[in-house]
């Protein structure tokens, strides 16, 4: 099956055909830095390594570019309020930025770029524009691009610009020629962080800066452009209308955007009280439970941020985890084992169905359940079994950025109280040795208080293991 992927410019799936063969080009809309990465970013931060991940693994080349956007309004306006230099407050919030992904398991993108980085490129498209007619220097000082002559505008979003001018209600500029031009360069206002152009002091508008950054980085035209839901209009579709008219060639081949993030059912938001950053989350839940909700849900739709859905979400990666556990695994790829190809079959058939993450994860269960009842079996060849099986379950969980834990350090992980994991071990010893001595009540009385602090015991023929509960 030939990978297809969800265009948001044609509005359908397509087959993807690269510009080069078995080579990716892919620029994502990253961080804007002058506040922590929330659970919004997670989902385009987590989305998008898995699609690097996925072609990786299927033997593209992929060069994946995600920016910083470190100069805009947002930035400026919280470094006076802080009364912090620009540069220390962004220097700040990338490092934390990179923290956070890391702790998720984010594969870093390959290039990185700042826009306070390229600069020259951006007044050098914006110099473009003014001279293909596609831009103009207001009387303010500040440039615009005029929407009205690109005649493709809309085309992303699928908004026609003179639907949009006659009902909607902008808020008049007598610098710009049409309320929906936006600007380009922005004239400096004193003391405010700028640098010299044809125009005067100044700092760009933040769609010109993903257009000349994607452009230097990648040409004037590449494969995949990727986003959260937010970005589709109006910044992608400025995007498109900037880099095309300054280009002359299509900018983007597929448009890919992530859904979007709910809490409990509403939209996430400041004003309600249910906005929650990366690292807030993770100081409730693991890591990987975090990654896992993300991916057990396909990317395009809406996942819905709850306790319940992140307690249902660990109790899944549990289940995988004990599949795992006491499973020696075999080293090196076994992909090509009789045992296991129709689940890499099945598994890069859903991932082939526009990154259907979904599909994938009931793959690897489908594998669990198959370990699970290997190990009952007990044979030697069951036992075999078990580690192509376990192996196969690992290999296909790295291409979504989990099951890379020892299973034990996942599931015991840091139990609250007052119990460490040498008490909890000696617990188990003197619980091991009331049932060689047929002494059930302490047995059972030992189970009970581990139970209390939130351990759990399994007993099976291999001996007696514990986990959170």
């Amino acid at each position: 099956m030939a990978l297809k992927v969800f265009n948001s410019l044609s509005g359908q799936k397509e087959t993807f055909v690269p510009k080069e063969e078995k080579k990716v080009k892919m620029y994502v809309c990253g961080m804007t830095v002058y506040d922590y990465c929330h659970l919004g970013h997670a989902r385009v931060l987590v989305a998008f390594d898995v699609i690097t991940r996925y072609l990786r693994a299927q033997g593209y080349e992929v060069t994946y570019v995600r920016n910083i956007t470190d100069v805009d309004d947002k930035i400026i306006a919280r470094a006076a309020e802080n009364g912090e230099p620009v540069e220390e407050l962004t220097e700040r919030f990338i490092k934390a930025m990179h923290e956070d992904e890391a702790a998720l398991s984010v594969l870093r993108p390959d290039i990185e770029p700042r826009a306070t980085g390229h600069i020259k490129e951006i007044i050098d498209m914006t110099a473009t524009l003014c001279d293909k007619g596609y831009a103009y220097h207001a009387p303010n000082g500040d440039v615009y691009y005029a929407v009205d002559k690109f005649a493709d505008y809309g085309k992303l979003s699928k908004r026609k610009l003179d639907e949009q001018q006659e009902g909607a209600r902008v808020e008049v500029d007598e610098n710009k020629r049409n309320p929906f031009d936006f600007v380009l360069w922005k004239s400096a206002k004193p003391g405010e962080l700028s640098w010299d152009s044809p125009w005067g002091a100044g700092r760009p508008g933040w769609h010109i800066e993903c257009s000349a950054m994607s452009t230097n980085c990648l040409g004037d035209s590449f494969d995949i452009h990727g986003g959260g839901p937010d970005l589709k209009f109006p910044h992608h579709e400025n995007e498109i209308a900037q880099s095309e008219a300054a280009t002359g060639c299509q900018y983007v081949n597929y448009w890919m955007h992530a859904g979007a993030v709910r809490v409990n059912k509403e939209k996430m938001s400041k004003s309600l009280g249910n906005f929650f950053t990366i690292r807030e989350i993770l100081e409730k839940y693991p890591a990987e439970v975090v990654r896992y909700f993300i991916v057990s849900s396909h990317y395009r739709s809406a996942i819905d941020y709850s306790t319940d859905a992140l307690a249902e979400a660990e109790k899944a990666l549990e289940r995988l985890y004990t599949s795992l556990r006491g499973v020696e695994l075999s080293g090196g790829s076994v992909a090509e084992l009789p045992d296991v190809q129709e689940y890499f079959a099945r598994f890069n058939e859903a991932m082939d169905d526009d990154f259907n993450t979904a599909g994938a994860v009931a793959v690897l269960f489908e594998l669990a359940r198959e370990i699970n009842l290997a190990k009952r079996s007990g044979s030697e060849a069951s036992g075999k079994k078990e580690t192509v099986l376990a192996s196969a379950l690992v290999e296909l969980g790295s291409v979504l950025g989990i099951l890379q834990e020892n299973p034990d350090a996942f599931l015991q992980g840091e139990v609250e109280g007052e119990l460490s994991v040498a008490d909890i071990e000696a617990m188990i010893a003197l619980r091991n040795q009331a049932r060689q001595d047929k002494d059930w009540a302490e047995s059972d009385r030992i189970r009970d208080e581990l139970k209390s602090k939130g351990v759990v015991l399994n007993d099976s023929r291999e001996g007696t293991t514990w986990q959170r509960g």
